[in-house]
């Protein structure tokens, strides 16, 4: 029988469970450095998952407390899901995804055969390794929408706009997962119909790629006993 790794530890329930008032500093750190997260909602046992843009702030006029800012088309399946039920999951990592190539894989219609690996392929392989790809973080939330027109929405929308400007003021601004990987096709306009969705954080499952896993419940400092 093989032996089972040192590092192997039962995910099912929560690991060594830990409470504390803010994230992890490895999974601010990853917040920060990812461009995307995968937002996973569901309703009438049904998921659904979408590629989103997203914005972390670690606390707002509107919070102590840390969250995570998206946007969305009011009529997009991940809004019908919210409203029924506010309960999502965020899966973030910092890792470059890029597949390594597997013997007779058939690639888009083309023949099996060798594949040979450019220079940058390899490099980015080499970073999965390096410490830039260091964990996975799931992120369990209650997600609302911002009330339309409200103060709360100006100021989340004004974060989430600043935070997804990029090459010289173009601004990349996901209002939904229909669109390229890239975000273009989907910027943000000034005027257009788009809801707010704020999360507020409830816990966070760090994985790395060792297999260890720890487990967080954020709770608010009124709720902390002697600090833990």
């Amino acid at each position: 029988m093989d032996k089972i790794p040192l590092n192997y530890e039962a995910s099912e329930g929560d690991t060594h469970k830990q409470t504390t008032n803010s994230l992890p500093p490895e999974v601010v750190q990853c917040l920060e450095n990812a461009r995307f997260l995968h937002l996973a909602t569901c309703t009438d046992n049904v998921p659904h998952v979408s590629l989103m843009n997203y914005t972390y702030l670690p606390s707002s006029p509107y919070s102590s407390m840390p969250v995570i800012i998206m946007t969305t088309n009011p009529a997009s399946r991940k809004t019908t899901n919210i409203i029924a039920n506010p309960s999502v999951s965020l899966l973030v990592h910092d890792w470059v995804s890029h597949r390594p190539p597997t013997q007779g894989r058939r690639m888009s219609g083309g023949s099996p055969g060798p594949e040979h690996r450019s220079s940058l392929a390899s490099l980015l392989l080499n970073l999965n390794s390096s410490a830039m790809s260091s964990i996975s973080a799931t992120i369990g939330g209650a997600a609302r929408l911002a009330p339309s027109g409200s103060d709360e929405e100006k100021y989340f929308t004004e974060q989430h706009l600043a935070n997804n400007t990029f090459e010289e003021g173009e601004t990349i601004f996901r209002q939904d997962s229909n669109t390229g990987a890239d975000g273009r096709g989907s910027h943000f306009v000034a005027g257009e119909e788009v809801r707010v969705i704020i999360v507020d954080i409830k816990d966070v499952r760090i994985s790395d790629w060792k297999g260890t896993v720890r487990d967080w419940a954020l709770v608010s400092d009124a709720s902390l006993i002697n600090g833990a």
